[in-house]
């Protein structure tokens, strides 16, 4: 267990902008002091994982060791049970080196053509200490997919997922509204339960 947090800044181990930004807005009520690893100069491990929670573990415990501080990696993804799962933890990946999440999104479209829009996103945070053990804590959020894109709020495939019971995608969303239900939402309440609280 990677025990509670105090009053040491913490690495955000991601260089995905989109996801520094809502770890950081996760965090501010708490009072914890943040800084991205590209900030830090850190750089980005291979991701050799064959989970969401073994490629988060991967990447805290190596910004922990690079930087000497404490480190929250997320590693998260959308799963579409019509596709085996994917793109599930190669969903970064599905948008190519220039990280271009249209096309991203557009294979999802392609690939699924008129099976069934059933998906979810998943998110495991990973805290680390340098030298320590990782905790790690996971949240799920079950929706469906529409075509063509809505929104430009978010990041990723939020424009084209639609939480269940919901009208609007996570790109529609704002962001506080996107934040109360989302699958990091509810991995980052496990880890406030744990360590912050």
């Amino acid at each position: 267990m990677a025990g509670r947090l105090g009053d040491e800044r913490v690495v955000i181990a991601s260089h995905n902008a989109g996801k520094v930004v809502e770890i950081a807005q996760l965090l501010a009520p708490y009072r914890v002091a943040t800084v991205a690893a590209a900030e830090l100069g850190l750089p980005e491990p291979e991701e050799t994982g064959a989970t969401f929670e073994a490629n988060a573990a991967l990447k805290a415990r190596a910004a922990a060791e690079a930087s000497g501080m404490t480190a929250l990696a997320d590693d998260s993804g959308l799963v579409v049970p019509a596709l085996g799962g994917a793109p599930g933890i190669y969903s970064a990946r599905w948008a190519g080196p220039g990280r271009d999440f249209r096309v991203a999104m557009e294979r999802v479209q392609r690939e699924l053509g008129n099976k069934d829009r059933a998906a979810s996103f998943v998110a495991v945070l990973a805290l680390a200490r340098p030298g320590g053990d990782v905790a790690l804590f996971r949240g799920e959020i079950a929706g469906y997919l529409t075509w063509p894109p809505r929104g430009d709020r978010g990041f990723g495939y939020d424009p084209i997922f639609i939480p269940a019971n919901g009208r609007l995608t996570f790109g529609e969303m704002d962001p506080a509204e996107k934040h109360a239900i989302s699958h990091r939402a509810r991995a980052f309440a496990r880890l406030v339960e744990a360590c912050l609280n």
